[in-house]
């Protein structure tokens, strides 16, 4: 069923519940502090529950002990500060601590790609819920919130009931996620819905209780948060769809990019023109470097993955495209680099060896330190692999991509990196790319040479400053 809230009629479906604890509100837990865990832990504490935060990283846990955000995610180090000293939010490597302490444990521990195959790495959940099912000692509610293939939740169950006492009555919910990077604390206050996978009224009535936070402010804010109250099985796929159209939609703009790039066509005024049409709207249609970070890459594998698995992989099988034109668009900015850079490619690919590059940006996107699948990163090794000399600047990225691609030479600050380049490659759009002075950065480059890998640059102003431009899927 869907609710909106707030409803003027009254809500008979969400029956009033008493926390096992006989707290006047559920307290809960977060297991698995990363940037799931962290931020929802952090908001809600900030919503004014009883939050904490469990993770085995002891150092991480310290960390946030500390009031020190590990991530990077604006205004959430004020936020962590604060409720720390409100005495609202704290955080533990003690499961025996965690078990006593909540009524509701949202599951947020990583799902990651198998290293044998496409699908999810599920021994995370596993142990976290084996865990926490041992250590209890009443009645609570276990409630998934990591990305997961179709049917976890029922062997979440299954795990519960295994390694938790019986007469407990210990209950499993599935409440997915939807988290964009560098929009987090937003999209945890003020989300644009909530959707419920339930199997009885009791749980029910606990995660309305564990929401009801996000619904008093939207109601103080007069707006409303859609509710969708569904079984398990369409909960945990809400996530992974809402993923494989996203990814969809932005290898669409990015496979007309190849098409005006063939044609002669500009894919910035084509996605501009197919935008007004509001069946298709216009976010998420901006061609360029095609897409990356913890999530859409390895979820629509996962999906495809299980959906093999279910006897519905032909449904799928467009998603193995929609992965193949996002990864070529980085071999497409080695192609344009080599173009410019006056180098032919053999069957090898280009020599670039003698040139010194400039990539401007190494995360996935802007607003974050997250480097993980992230095309600006990749593009960057590639370039490096062709044997050019790559400098690299990335405001919030640098010691995060240092650790994953040490090879490759960080810069400071974005002049040092563009200061003697025969090159400059624009790959996340951070706004202290998109604002910078194309006449300045002309001064201290080698050759004036750009690759605007994310159509993110006003193409006129970096021409009329001398600069050679090359965009994604542009004349």
């Amino acid at each position: 069923m869907t609710i909106p809230y707030p409803n003027t009629q009254p809500m008979p479906a969400i029956a009033a519940v008493t926390p096992p604890s006989g707290a006047p509100r559920p307290r809960v837990t977060f297991l698995g502090t990363g940037y799931l865990g962290a931020t929802y832990a952090i908001c809600y504490a900030e919503l004014g529950y009883e939050v904490l935060g469990f993770d085995v990283d002891a150092d991480k846990i310290a960390k946030l002990n500390a009031g020190e955000v590990p991530i990077h995610e604006p205004g959430l180090d004020e936020l962590l500060r604060r409720n720390l000293a409100a005495g609202r939010l704290r955080f533990s490597t003690d499961i025996n601590e965690t078990a006593d302490f909540g009524d509701v444990h949202f599951i947020c521990v990583g799902t990651p790609q198998r290293a044998d195959g496409m699908g999810a790495d599920l021994s995370y959940v596993e142990a976290s819920v084996t865990s926490l099912a041992q250590h209890l000692t009443r009645k609570a509610l276990i409630v998934g919130k990591s990305t997961v293939p179709v049917g976890t939740a029922e062997w979440v169950e299954q795990l519960v009931g295994k390694h938790s006492p019986a007469d407990l009555g210990v209950e499993v919910a599935w409440s997915p996620e939807f988290l964009q990077e560098g929009f987090a604390v937003d999209d945890v206050l003020r989300p644009n819905r909530i959707v419920v996978g339930v199997k009885s009224e009791w749980a029910n009535g606990m995660l309305y209780a564990a929401h009801k936070g996000v619904f008093d402010l939207a109601a103080t804010e007069d707006r409303e948060v859609p509710l969708v109250v569904t079984d398990f099985a369409t909960a945990e796929l809400v996530k992974v769809a809402a993923n494989a159209f996203l990814a969809t939609k932005i290898s669409f703009i990015n496979a007309m990019a190849e098409v005006c790039e063939a044609a002669g066509g500009d894919v910035t005024q084509l996605a501009r023109s197919i935008g007004y049409d509001p069946r298709i709207g216009n976010r998420f249609l901006q061609a360029g470097l095609g897409f990356g970070g913890a999530c859409l890459p390895k979820d629509i594998r996962a999906f495809q993955a299980r959906a093999q698995e279910l006897g519905a992989g032909e449904a799928l099988r467009f998603l193995h495209e929609v992965d193949l034109i996002n990864l070529r668009r980085r071999s497409r900015v080695v192609q344009l680099a080599a173009e410019l850079l006056g180098r032919r490619s053999g069957p090898a690919g280009p020599d670039l060896s003698g040139t010194r590059v400039a990539v401007l940006g190494a995360t996935f996107k802007p607003n974050t330190d997250d480097v993980r699948d992230a095309p600006a990163l990749a593009v960057a090794a590639l370039l490096g692999k062709a044997g050019a000399d790559v400098h690299v600047f990335d405001p919030q990225g640098i010691e995060n991509a240092r650790r994953a691609v040490p090879e490759l030479t960080y810069e400071e600050t974005m002049n040092d990196a563009v200061r003697g380049a025969d090159l400059v490659c624009v790959l996340t759009e951070w706004a202290e790319f998109r604002n910078a002075d194309p006449v300045a950065l002309g001064e201290l480059a080698n050759g004036r040479k750009v690759v605007d890998g994310r159509n993110c640059l006003d193409s006129t102003l970096w021409t009329q400053a001398g600069w050679e431009y090359r965009g994604m899927g542009r004349p």
